[in-house]
């Protein structure tokens, strides 16, 4: 094996000649067995995560150009100008709150994963993992299917549970866990409030896989 490369790992399988262990990688052990590679063809790629990796050095040094490295996917992708800005300030909202989680003492991934799950839960009667399944989505980005209310209504539940944690100086998981419900019900009451008095659901089934977001945005008559 050659030096700095991560050990694989065997993983069985049943096939018609009995179990048989079938070597993997995860992304990053490809990435570096591609970089060991001594082959004319691996070129390329290593150019690739050449270039990849000094792309997120500049970024390191100017966060604008992630800034605008992010614009530029969601454009390819069809999104529409309008969907991308209240995409962008939904990011900024999340890393504000996940940064004030971080001081609070919650531990990330596990944690984050229980609180925002109570925020969405207050704000939209489903958890995300519920909210995925409503809108037939596997392993893709929630939010980047989310309709424009339904990013536009993520916000103030986020923005009100940091909120909350800072003007009550929440410390630990259970209290962050109590005002996460309660920053999420505060988006949870203008939702509902909106849809009595509009008499449309905030929750919709719409998602990017059925068709480009700004694509819907024509069928539905709505300007970019």
């Amino acid at each position: 094996m050659a030096e700095g490369r991560l050990p694989p790992l065997a993983l069985e399988f049943p096939t018609a000649g009995g179990p048989q262990k079938l070597t993997c990688w995860h992304t990053e052990g490809i990435f570096r067995l591609i970089q060991s590679i001594a082959s004319p063809k691996a070129e390329p790629f290593k150019r690739w995560l050449a270039k990849v990796g000094y792309e997120r050095v500049q970024e390191i040094e100017n966060p604008e150009l992630a800034t605008k490295r992010i614009r530029a996917v969601y454009l390819a992708k069809g999104y529409s100008e309008a969907w991308i800005e209240k995409r962008m300030r939904s990011i900024a909202i999340r890393d504000e709150l996940t940064d004030e989680w971080k001081k609070r003492g919650v531990k990330e991934r596990l944690e984050y994963s229980i609180l925002t799950a109570e925020i969405s839960k207050a704000a939209f009667g489903l958890t995300p993992s519920e909210y995925a399944v409503h809108k037939g989505l596997k392993r893709e980005n929630l939010r980047d299917h989310m309709t424009d209310l339904e990013l536009i209504f993520s916000m103030p539940g986020e923005a009100a549970t940091t909120e909350i944690a800072r003007n009550t100086d929440t410390q630990g998981f259970e209290p962050n866990k109590v005002a996460a419900k309660q920053g999420g019900t505060v988006a949870g009451n203008a939702r509902r409030e909106l849809e009595q008095k509009s008499g449309r659901k905030v929750v919709s089934r719409e998602n990017y896989l059925d068709a480009p977001e700004s694509a819907k945005r024509l069928s539905r008559g709505t300007a970019p």
